[in-house]
C-alpha cells in the first residue's frame, strides 16, 4: 500500500464515479478503497457489504440511490470520492454531485457499451466542464470486447477515446492488461493481491505495437506538442504521450480507455495511476466565480484567501445533521461562524469530519480544494452559499430539475398528520428534487419527484425515519400545456378606482408559439417593440414579471403553460395611475385572455425507453410497448437478446416492470431516461 504524503493542492483529487446503473460503479468504489487500503475487506454488492451503499434501501434494491462521499489515499494523493447513482430517477444528486467535483471516472459494461444512463450523465458532465477518463468494466464477462464498447464511446459519446491498454486474455480467461505507454504487461491471478508487473506477451507483442501506433497517431492529430515530436521522429515519447493525454482530457478533445474487471480486482491499481496522472487537481481548474452586490468576483484555491464553499448535500444521521460542503477557498475551523451568502445570516461550524459514506473522523480544519461534512448549520440546503462574512461572495448553486411524477400521501393514522408534514419537510430539505404541495382543489398532500422509484424510495424512507405508516395515491404525471396557434394584437387596459390613488395600465400584446430560434420550443421569451416611450422600461419588466405569473395555470387544464413568445407592441400610461403593480397585473390578465383565445395544446412528458429482451419475447413486448403508444426508434440483436428502443409517454410506463417481466419469464430488463415533452392526443387532452 502506498502511503498519503499531500502537502500541497497538487496532491488533491475531487473525482466522481458516474455510470449507468449496473455497470459497476460501486464496485469500482469497493475496489479502490480496498487497493488504497481504506478498507480491508472486499466488500461485495450481492452481499450488501459495501461501504456506500450503505442505506437499507440501497441494500435491498441492489442499487445506488443515494451519493456517498469516501476519500482515501494513492501514491501520495489525497481522493476525494463521490459514488453517484446510475438510475434515471436520482439524476438530479448526480448533478449536484458533478457541481462540485474537479474530474471523474466513467464507468462502461464491456458488454453493453454506453448505455442510456451512462449518455445522460455524461451529458450533464460536459455541462459541467468535467474532465473525464473512461473505465471498461466486466472484460471477464461473455461477450465482453473491448473494442465494441470502445466504439460506442465514439459514436454515442463523441470524444476521441484514446486507448492506453490492451486486455491479456478475454472472458474467464482475461488476467491483466499491457500498458500501451511504458510497454509493460500488468497481471493479476486469483491467488494474490498484488499486480504482477512483466514484459509483453510474445503473442501480444505485434497487436501492442500496432496499437501503441495507433495511439500516437490519435493524441498526434489532437496536440499540435505531439504533433511536432511525432513529426520530427515519427514517434512519442513516453513522457510526451503522457503530458498531451493530460492535456486533452483538460480540455475534453479526448478521454482515455483503461479496462479490467472490478470484480475480480483487475484492472484498478492503473486506473488509480491514471487518475492521478491526468484528472486534475483543484489548482487545475478555474477559480471559482461567484457574484456580491451585482458585481461578478473570483476567489483562488487558496487556504489564505476568504472562504467561499458550497454545500451539495443534506442528510439526516444518527450523529446530527450532516452537510457536505466543497471548500472552494479559505480555510474552516471547529468554532468558526460563517455566512449564508443568500439569507445573509450567520451559523457556526460544530465539528468538521472526514466522510467515508456512514463512517466519519473528526477533523480540527479543512482547507480549500476539500470535500468534508459539518455538523452544526441548522438552515444550510443543498446549493447553499457558506462564505466568510468579512468577504460575501454567492456561488451559483446547483440546478434543480422539474419533477415529472407526483402522488398523493397522507398517514394512515389521523394522529400521525404533523409527523407526517414534518417527515416530508425533511425530505425536501435533504433533497431539492422532492417538492411538497397542497392541492387546492383537493387538499390532498401532493409529493412530487424525478420518477415512480424516486418516489417509492422518498415514501420508504418516511416509513423507516419517522414510523408512520403512509398511504400512497395513484401516480400522476406533470403535464405541460403550449401555444399552437396564439393572437396578435390583444388590446386590454387596466382600470381600478376604489378611492385614493387608482390603478391603470394599457398594454397590447401579440402571443406566438415559440420558436427553435428562441432557445427552443419549450420555456418562454418576452420582448418588447414598443417605441417613443409609450410604455417605460420599469413597466416594461413589471409587464413580462406578470406574464410570468400566468404562466403558472394554463386554460385547458390548469398545467403551467410553456413554449410560448409574447411581444408587447404598445401600451400607454396615466401620468399619476400607472405604477410597477398595475402593469404586473395587466401582464398577467392580459396573457390569460390572450391564451384562452389561442389555439392550446397539451404536453405530456415522453422516456426513451431501452428494453432487451429475449428474441422469442420480441413479438409480445413490440406489441405491449405500442399498447402504450411506444413509438420503436431502433432494435439491434445482441449476444442472442434484442435491445429495442422506443419513446413512450411516462404516464403509460406505470407498472411496466411487472408487465414486461410477465411477458419475457421474468428475462427481460429495461431503463429509462427523460426525452423531453411531446403533444399529447387528443383522448389524452379529454381525459384530463
Amino acid at each position: 500500500m502506498r502511503t498519503f504524503d499531500a502537502t500541497t493542492l497538487t496532491a488533491v483529487r475531487n473525482l466522481g464515479i458516474l455510470a449507468h446503473v449496473d455497470a459497476g460503479k460501486t464496485t469500482v468504489t469497493e475496489r479502490i478503497l480496498y487497493v488504497t487500503g481504506t478498507t480491508h475487506k472486499r466488500g461485495e454488492v450481492h452481499d450488501g457489504t459495501t461501504v456506500t451503499d450503505f442505506d437499507p434501501q440501497e441494500r435491498d434494491r441492489g442499487i445506488t440511490i443515494f451519493s456517498a462521499a469516501v476519500s482515501c489515499a494513492w501514491d501520495g494523493h489525497r481522493i476525494n470520492l463521490i459514488d453517484t447513482p446510475g438510475h434515471v430517477d436520482f439524476a438530479d444528486e448526480v448533478e449536484r454531485s458533478l457541481r462540485v467535483l474537479d474530474g471523474a471516472i466513467a464507468v462502461f459494461d464491456a458488454v453493453a457499451g454506453v448505455e442510456p444512463q451512462s449518455e445522460s450523465v455524461w451529458r450533464q458532465a460536459d455541462r459541467h466542464g468535467v474532465p473525464r477518463i473512461a473505465f471498461v468494466n466486466k472484460l471477464d464477462r461473455a461477450g465482453a470486447d473491448l473494442d465494441t464498447a470502445v466504439d460506442s464511446i465514439r459514436r454515442r459519446l463523441h470524444p476521441a477515446p484514446l486507448v492506453v491498454q490492451l486486455p491479456i486474455g478475454t472472458e474467464d480467461g482475461f488476467t491483466g492488461v499491457v500498458d500501451l505507454l511504458r510497454m509493460r504487461a500488468l497481471t493479476w491471478s486469483d491467488g494474490s493481491e498484488e499486480v504482477q508487473e512483466g514484459p509483453v506477451p510474445d503473442a501480444l507483442r505485434d497487436e501492442a505495437e500496432r496499437r501503441r501506433r495507433r495511439l500516437e497517431e490519435a493524441v498526434a492529430e489532437l496536440h499540435p506538442v505531439a504533433l511536432d515530436e511525432f513529426c520530427a521522429t515519427s514517434t512519442l515519447s513516453a513522457p510526451t504521450l503522457a503530458a498531451a493525454l493530460r492535456d486533452l482530457t483538460a480540455t475534453g478533445d479526448g478521454v482515455v480507455v483503461l479496462c479490467g474487471s472490478a470484480y475480480r480486482n483487475r484492472g484498478i491499481e492503473p486506473l488509480l495511476d491514471a487518475a492521478v496522472a491526468y484528472l486534475p487537481s483543484p489548482l487545475d481548474v478555474p477559480p471559482v466565480r461567484g457574484t456580491h452586490d451585482g458585481t461578478e468576483q473570483e476567489r483562488a484555491a487558496d487556504p489564505e484567501v476568504p472562504l467561499a464553499a458550497l454545500a451539495f448535500k443534506v442528510s439526516a444521521t444518527a450523529t446530527g445533521r450532516l452537510t457536505y460542503l466543497r471548500l472552494y477557498s479559505g480555510t474552516i475551523r471547529k468554532g468558526d461562524t460563517v455566512l449564508d451568502a443568500a439569507t445573509r445570516r450567520t451559523e457556526r461550524i460544530g465539528r468538521i469530519l472526514r466522510v467515508r459514506a456512514d463512517r466519519h473522523a473528526e477533523l480540527d480544519r479543512a482547507s480549500a480544494g476539500d470535500i468534508v461534512a459539518v455538523i452544526g448549520l441548522k438552515a444550510a440546503r443543498p446549493g447553499t452559499t457558506l462564505c466568510a462574512p468579512a468577504a460575501p461572495l454567492l456561488l451559483e448553486p446547483p440546478s434543480v430539475a422539474d419533477p415529472v411524477v407526483s402522488v398523493a400521501v397522507e398517514a394512515r393514522r389521523s394522529t400521525d398528520t404533523d409527523r407526517l408534514a414534518s417527515a416530508l419537510a425533511r425530505l425536501a430539505e435533504e433533497d431539492p428534487s422532492l417538492v411538497v404541495r397542497t392541492d387546492p382543489e383537493t387538499g390532498q398532500t401532493v409529493l412530487s419527484g424525478m420518477g415512480e422509484l424516486h418516489l417509492e424510495v422518498a415514501v420508504e424512507k418516511i416509513r423507516q425515519t419517522s414510523g408512520v405508516e403512509v398511504t400512497v395515491g395513484r401516480p400522476r404525471v406533470a403535464y405541460r400545456e403550449t401555444v399552437v396557434r396564439g393572437v396578435s394584437g390583444l388590446v386590454f387596459r387596466h382600470v381600478k378606482q376604489d378611492g385614493g390613488a387608482g390603478q391603470f395600465a394599457h398594454v397590447v400584446l401579440d402571443v406566438a408559439p415559440l420558436e427553435a430560434t428562441d432557445g427552443g420550443t419549450t420555456g418562454f421569451a418576452f420582448r418588447s417593440t414598443v417605441v417613443g416611450g409609450r410604455v417605460p422600461q420599469e413597466f416594461v419588466r413589471a409587464v413580462e414579471a406578470g406574464c410570468r405569473d400566468a404562466l403558472a395555470e394554463g386554460p385547458l387544464g390548469g398545467h403551467p403553460v410553456t413554449g410560448l413568445s409574447v411581444t408587447l407592441t404598445d401600451g400607454a400610461t396615466h401620468s399619476k395611475d400607472s405604477s410597477e403593480m398595475a402593469f404586473r397585473t395587466a401582464g398577467r390578465l392580459a396573457l390569460r385572455e390572450a391564451l384562452r383565445g389561442s389555439a392550446m395544446a397539451l404536453l405530456e412528458p415522453v422516456a426513451e425507453v431501452t428494453v432487451t429482451v429475449p428474441a422469442d419475447a420480441v413479438g409480445g413486448v413490440l406489441g405491449d410497448l405500442a399498447a402504450r403508444r411506444g413509438r420503436v426508434s431502433d432494435s439491434v440483436a445482441r449476444a442472442g437478446s434484442v435491445v429495442v428502443t422506443a419513446t413512450v409517454p411516462l404516464a403509460e410506463l406505470f407498472g411496466y416492470a411487472t408487465r414486461l417481466r410477465s411477458r419475457t419469464q421474468g428475462r427481460g430488463t429495461f431503463t429509462t431516461r427523460p426525452a423531453g415533452y411531446a403533444v399529447a392526443p387528443a383522448a389524452v387532452v379529454s381525459e384530463r
